[in-house]
C-alpha cells in the first residue's frame, strides 16, 4: 500500500466495510471480491444508522472525491466497487424516502416553490441542538460538535457543486453565486472550508477531513453520503438543488447560536469566525437558493418538484435525527461520539 494513503488509520465497522478497505488497499490489481450475497444488508428502517453500510458507502463516494489519496484514484470506476455502490445507494435512497414520508407538491412557480421551502424548513422538528449548544454545552461538548461537523465541513460546497455542470440559465447562475461565497470569492483563506479548519486548529484539534472518521456516529456519515448520492446522480438534481435551498435556509440563525456558545464557554474569534461569517452570508444565500435556484429550476424542469422536496426534506430529516442522537448522549451525559478524541499532533 502507498504509504501516503489516509486508507490504514481507518477501522472497518463490520464485514463489508472491512474487505471494502482491503480492496482498496490492494489498488488496482486487488483481487478481493466485495460483493458477497452471503454478507447481510441491514432492514431499511436501520440502514440510516447502520455502521458498516454507512462507513463502506462513505468510502466508495470517497474514490470520486480524491478523499483516500493514490489508493483510491485508480478506483475511481472499478466496475465492481461501483456496483456495490449502486447497490448500498438503493438501499440509501429507500430509508430516505420511508423516513420523509408524503411530502407538499407546489406548482411550477418560483414563488409557490419558495414559499413551499419556507414552510418546510421552519416546521418545527424537536429539540434544537444550536439552542442548547448557545446555552448549555460544555466545552468539551462543544470540540465534540466541532468534529461531527468536520467530515462535511472541511470540503464545505463540494457535494452541492457536482450540480454545476447539470444546471442551466438561472439555476446555474444562482448555485454559482452561493458556491462563490463558499469557495471564498477567489480568496483561498476565505473558503469556508479553510475558515472551519482555523476553528478546528484553534481548538485544539486535526484539520485532516478524515482524522476523525473512526469516532464519529452512523448518521454523520449518513448526511455526508446524501449529499453524495444527490450531487452525483444527474436523475436526483432536483434533490441535491433541494438539499442545498433547505441547508441554507435553516444555517443562519444556528450559526449565530453556535457562535455565541463558543464565545459562552471563552473560545474567541479563532474558532468563532466561521460561524460568524454564515450569520450574514446564509441570511443571503436563503434567498437566492429558495428562488433563484430551486424555484428557477422548477419552472424550468417541473418534472424535478417531487425531488426538489425531497432533497429539502431529507436534509432537514437528518439534520433533526443527529440533533436527537447527540443530545440523547449529553443529556444522558455521555459523548456523542464513539470514543475519544486526541488533540492534533
Amino acid at each position: 500500500m502507498d504509504p501516503r494513503s489516509p486508507v490504514s488509520p481507518i477501522t472497518a465497522r463490520g464485514p463489508l466495510s472491512e474487505r471494502l478497505l482491503e480492496r482498496i488497499a490492494g489498488g488496482p490489481g486487488g483481487r478481493l471480491l466485495v460483493r458477497d450475497p452471503a454478507l447481510e444488508r441491514p432492514p431499511v428502517d436501520r440502514v440510516l444508522e447502520d455502521d458498516d453500510l454507512q462507513l463502506s458507502l462513505f468510502l466508495l463516494y470517497a474514490l470520486a472525491y480524491g478523499s483516500l489519496g493514490p489508493a483510491g484514484d485508480s478506483l475511481e470506476w472499478d466496475q465492481e466497487l461501483l456496483g456495490l455502490r449502486g447497490e448500498l445507494e438503493d438501499l440509501h435512497e429507500r430509508a430516505l424516502r420511508r423516513l420523509v414520508g408524503d411530502l407538499p407538491s407546489p406548482g411550477p412557480d418560483l414563488r409557490e416553490i419558495g414559499s413551499a421551502l419556507f414552510a418546510l424548513t421552519s416546521a418545527d422538528e424537536g429539540p434544537s441542538l444550536s439552542a442548547y449548544a448557545a446555552r448549555r454545552a460544555s466545552r468539551e461538548q462543544l470540540r465534540e460538535l466541532l468534529v461531527l461537523r468536520a467530515i462535511y465541513t472541511l470540503r464545505e460546497a463540494d457535494p452541492h457543486s457536482w450540480a454545476l455542470p447539470r444546471l442551466t440559465g438561472r439555476p446555474k447562475a444562482a448555485l454559482v453565486e452561493v458556491q462563490s461565497d463558499e469557495y471564498g470569492n477567489g480568496r483561498p483563506e476565505a473558503m469556508h472550508a479553510s475558515l472551519y479548519a482555523d476553528s478546528m486548529r484553534a481548538a485544539g484539534l486535526s484539520t485532516d477531513q478524515l482524522a476523525y472518521l473512526d469516532v464519529v456516529p452512523p448518521v454523520t456519515l449518513a448526511a455526508h453520503n446524501t449529499m453524495s448520492l444527490f450531487g452525483l446522480h444527474r436523475r436526483l438534481l432536483g434533490a441535491i438543488v433541494g438539499h442545498l435551498a433547505a441547508f441554507e435556509m435553516t444555517s443562519s440563525i444556528p450559526n449565530r447560536r453556535y457562535r455565541d456558545g463558543y464565545r459562552r464557554v471563552g473560545f474567541g474569534p479563532d474558532v468563532t469566525t466561521y460561524f460568524a461569517v454564515h450569520v450574514q452570508a446564509d441570511a443571503v444565500h436563503e434567498q437566492v437558493a429558495a428562488y433563484d435556484l430551486a424555484g428557477a429550476l422548477a419552472e424550468q424542469e417541473p418534472e424535478r418538484i417531487p425531488d426538489i422536496m425531497f432533497g429539502a426534506a431529507s436534509c432537514l430529516a437528518l439534520d433533526a435525527l443527529l440533533a436527537r442522537r447527540v443530545l440523547e448522549a449529553w443529556q444522558a451525559g455521555r459523548s456523542a461520539l464513539r470514543g475519544p478524541v486526541h488533540a492534533a499532533a
